[in-house]
């Protein structure tokens, strides 16, 4: 069950990941650098916010608290990124961390209590913590890309105007397993 579970939260932070990926390429560096307004967030800053908090909750994140002493929050939130280059580089730093961190959760390590910011969290807490907080970060991100992009935007799901056909393509199908429940009952 332990597995089945970080396994099915690496998909899920690989899906969030990718759903990023997929907006920054539709989205110049000026696009990524835009501000509705001087007191919103552009793409860039929330990448940049995200970076922060990756590196801090997922850097030793079975030994030491998840809010380090060396993050500078509040200069998440500034307008420091400058090129599509850099928002990329701490994207790919920050989930990195992330990746590399769930891979060192395993079952022999499962039920220890960790901390952020001086609570005790299981370590199924802390993980649905951050992927809530990272999912909400990751759709303001496409929001802006698709009001940025307007009618351009490539749609990340299914496009508007094409449920009826995409509901009749997978109901024509024979009923089959998600590939989750497939992984989960070879391994029960």
């Amino acid at each position: 069950m332990i597995t089945n579970y970080l396994e099915s939260m690496q998909k899920q932070f690989q899906y969030y990941k990718q759903l990023g990926d997929q907006t920054f390429a539709q989205l110049s560096e000026d696009e990524l650098l835009w501000q509705y307004n001087p007191e919103s967030n552009s793409i860039a800053i929330i990448v940049n916010h995200l970076w922060g908090n990756m590196l801090s909750r997922w850097t030793d994140f079975l030994t030491t608290d998840g809010e380090k002493d060396w993050r500078d929050r509040e200069a998440e939130f500034d307008a420091n990124i400058r090129t599509k280059e850099e928002l990329l580089l701490k994207w790919e730093e920050g989930w990195d961390c992330l990746f590399a961190a769930l891979g060192s959760v395993n079952e022999a390590n499962f039920n220890q209590i960790i901390y952020i910011r001086n609570q005790g969290h299981t370590i199924t807490e802390a993980i649905n913590r951050q992927l809530a907080h990272y999912s909400s970060h990751i759709g303001q991100i496409i929001y802006i890309g698709r009001m940025i992009k307007g009618a351009d935007w490539q749609s990340l799901s299914i496009p508007k105007g094409q449920s009826q056909t995409y509901n009749a393509d997978k109901f024509s199908q024979e009923k089959k397993r998600s590939h989750f429940t497939d992984e989960f009952l070879r391994k029960t």
